[in-house]
């Protein structure tokens, strides 16, 4: 086995393609005490009032390896590259204890902290000290992050133009009331994920974690239902970028405008628990535990694609 291989099992790989935003350690004093957040600026002066994007870790990670300052490589530090070259804000900020209080209400070891009051407060700052586009923040999540992407999409829903969850579910036993307010949806999940159950329910390995959660779809459903969009679809099978690869990338949106409401599915078969990615790559000893990594799309990209042309309904002081 050459070098190259052996780096790729045990370290996976990371390509960046083009000039990436600077990252900063920052904080926000809560009531539980400081919460700690990075911020990606690009380098170029505003011209304007500046999207938003805040994006949620996993369980055991965190806003550093999200970012690519740690091990694994994610694939969403790809939105570095996104945030500079669309001049876009991308905030990362940490949860308590590696985690989330992301509304699971059998989660065993769910984190206690008020954590839709500290986004809400975290967007709030962002738009006063750092020029946001208040009509322009968006929410993507991954595995836990993803499952409190629900959460603050059913809690800050006025203040978010649009939100991803990928690899996560909502729950079936819920500690908040059900979502009220319309919001489009981009839901990023693995037909044969080890860990989220695509057709609901749980693993008894991660329900000390997560709990029992819905199907995919039954959430797809729901954000669905709120906006109206109970009735015709387009689906299309993502272009294959390598023979190699396994997996297979099916894409459904309902809402035909990008303006307007929309949500859509990208569902992987034969996927494991891994964002999709060409260009950053999951040691092949991590894909043993958690399933194959789809290389047909990228998480990030597909991501800014649905959010950019979306703005929220209402704007005004985010709940906290």
């Amino acid at each position: 086995m050459s070098f190259a291989s052996l780096r790729r099992f045990f370290l996976g790989s990371s390509v960046v393609h083009g000039p990436v935003a600077a990252i900063s350690k920052h904080q926000l004093q809560r009531p539980e005490g400081p919460r700690k957040f990075l911020l990606a600026r690009p380098s170029q002066s505003p011209t304007g009032p500046r999207p938003l994007v805040i994006l949620l870790h996993g369980f055991g990670a965190s806003a550093a390896q999200l970012l690519g300052q740690g091990f694994p490589p994610s694939p969403l530090a790809h939105w570095l590259e996104i945030a500079e070259r669309e001049q876009c804000l991308v905030a990362a900020p940490d949860g308590s204890g590696h985690s989330w209080n992301d509304a699971f209400a059998d989660a065993r070891v769910n984190a206690k902290t008020d954590d839709c009051g500290f986004i809400g407060a975290l967007i709030d700052e962002l738009i006063e000290a750092r020029g946001v586009d208040a009509a322009r923040v968006y929410v993507m999540g991954v595995s836990k992050g993803g499952m409190m992407a629900f959460r603050l999409a059913t809690e800050l829903a006025p203040k978010l133009a649009a939100f991803s969850a990928v690899l996560a579910s909502m729950p079936l036993n819920s500690q908040c009331a059900p979502p009220q307010t319309p919001i489009s949806a981009l839901l990023i999940a693995s037909s044969t994920d080890p860990l989220v159950r695509y057709g609901g329910g749980s693993f008894l390995k991660n329900r000390r974690q997560a709990g029992a959660m819905l199907g995919i779809e039954a959430s797809a459903l729901v954000w669905r239902q709120l906006a109206g969009l109970t009735g015709g679809t387009v689906s299309e099978e993502l272009p294959h970028r390598q023979a190699k690869d396994k997996t297979l990338a099916t894409r459904w949106i309902w809402g035909k405008d990008p303006q307007q409401l929309q949500v859509s599915l990208i569902r992987i078969d034969r996927g494991g628990h891994a964002e999709p990615s060409p260009t950053r790559r999951y040691p092949r000893w991590i894909n043993w535990l958690t399933g194959a990594q789809n290389a047909d799309f990228e998480t990030a990209e597909l991501g800014w694609e649905f959010f950019k042309d979306k703005r929220a309904a209402f704007v005004g002081p985010a709940p906290n």
